[in-house]
């Protein structure tokens, strides 16, 4: 979410819209405003200890954040409308919404329900949350068709209030390059080399990674895994620590790499070192990492859910895979091990499909929809 908020806010003024971005207070020393770009500013906002918190316990902050969100507002200039991003800030949205009589627009990145239906547990106030800013919110962004069904489904959402406005990838850092190059740099070996990224958690899958890479070692492939990412959410910390365990139980710990966090542009040194990029998320709204993967080249093994269903052209630039079937994983990315000639087809589609994502193409798309919301009356709470 961070990329996306980043990303779409310098293509927005590169565009010629100015934005104004509203975050939390963190730690000490932060400017009130920072200038990131022309165009593009980030707002600290004073709202509860200056420390980083657990995302659950953030909830507890929004009437201070919305409250400091509104005075700086008013002081400074009161925007034309307003864009929240997660459930957190679209309750913080759309609070301003009623307060400064402004469009809303609501991006969700994940949905409770959507989480739960993959038996990922979310507080009930969630859902309860989001189905209030969906009523209201002027226009709902998904990233894909099939986040449009579920807003819909799960959510009552009106469809003529949902626009679909995929998001972009940065394609002059995340391009194809040289194999041996970005193994060299990594101090990877010549030897198979399969590729998890994301938040280590139950919903990302990295288990599955994890079984594939064994079910690989069973038959002789003998690949290297490097993980990156680290600890995400209440149980993050318990599914690393059963992450090194399920390593050591099936004898991988000198095949698999744990990479904490990395800087965003650098991750295309890990795509370009691996033969596939496995993504086994148990649900995903867009699937960003899977883009990430296709435009530098890398062939994405992933589940056959949400929006992997529209990144991943099954046989064409990768495979999809129905279920959570270790075995599954590790037969296609074996496939394309195995096979130097599908595996470079297969690159070669995946980056040439990429470029159908582009920040300037959201960028243009979303100034559409900025510009249509401001003579439109506003959606009233349901």
């Amino acid at each position: 979410m961070n990329v996306y908020v980043r990303e779409l806010t310098a293509a927005l003024a590169a565009a010629g819209v100015s934005c104004d971005v509203y975050t939390r207070t963190w730690r000490r020393g932060l400017a009130p405003v920072e200038a990131v770009e022309a165009g593009v500013r980030v707002h600290h906002i004073p709202a509860g200890p200056l420390e980083s918190m657990p995302k659950e316990s953030l909830v507890e902050l929004i009437p201070a954040f919305t409250a400091g969100v509104k005075a700086r507002m008013e002081k400074d200039e009161v925007p034309d409308l307003i864009h929240a991003n997660y459930w957190l800030s679209g309750v913080s949205g759309h609070a301003l919404k009623h307060e400064l009589e402004l469009p809303l627009v609501s991006t969700f990145h994940t949905l409770a329900r959507v989480k739960a239906e993959a038996c990922e547990d979310e507080p009930g106030q969630r859902a309860r949350a989001e189905a209030q800013v969906v009523g209201c919110s002027d226009a709902i962004l998904a990233s894909t068709v099939d986040e449009g069904v579920q807003l819909a489904r799960l959510y009552g959402a009106d469809p003529a209030r949902i626009e679909i406005v995929p998001p972009g990838v940065d394609h002059h850092v995340f391009s194809p390059g040289s194999k041996a190059a970005a193994r060299a740099e990594l101090g990877l070996g010549a030897g198979p080399v399969l590729l998890f990224v994301g938040r280590v958690q139950r919903l990302k899958g990295a288990d599955v990674a994890v079984r594939a890479a064994a079910a690989l070692e069973a038959v002789g492939d003998r690949p290297t895994l490097v993980i990156v990412g680290g600890p995400s959410g209440a149980e993050g910390e318990a599914a690393l620590d059963e992450l090194h365990k399920l390593v050591a139980d099936h004898g991988l710990t000198d095949q698999v790499r744990f990479v904490p966090p990395q800087p965003h542009a650098h991750l295309a040194v890990y795509y370009r070192a691996a033969d596939a990029c496995l993504v086994p998320s148990r649900s995903e709204s867009f699937g960003l990492v899977a883009l990430e993967a296709a435009a530098c080249g890398t062939p994405v093994v992933a589940a056959a859910v949400g929006g992997l269903r529209s990144l991943v052209d099954h046989a064409r630039t990768g495979f999809l895979v129905e279920g959570r079937d270790p075995a599954a994983f590790a037969a296609y990315a074996g496939e394309i091990i195995e096979n130097p000639r599908l595996a470079s087809e297969m690159g070669h589609n995946a980056a040439a499909q990429a470029l159908a994502y582009r920040w300037p193409i959201t960028a243009a798309r979303l100034r559409r929809i900025y510009a249509d919301l401001a003579v439109r009356q506003l959606v009233e709470c349901p």
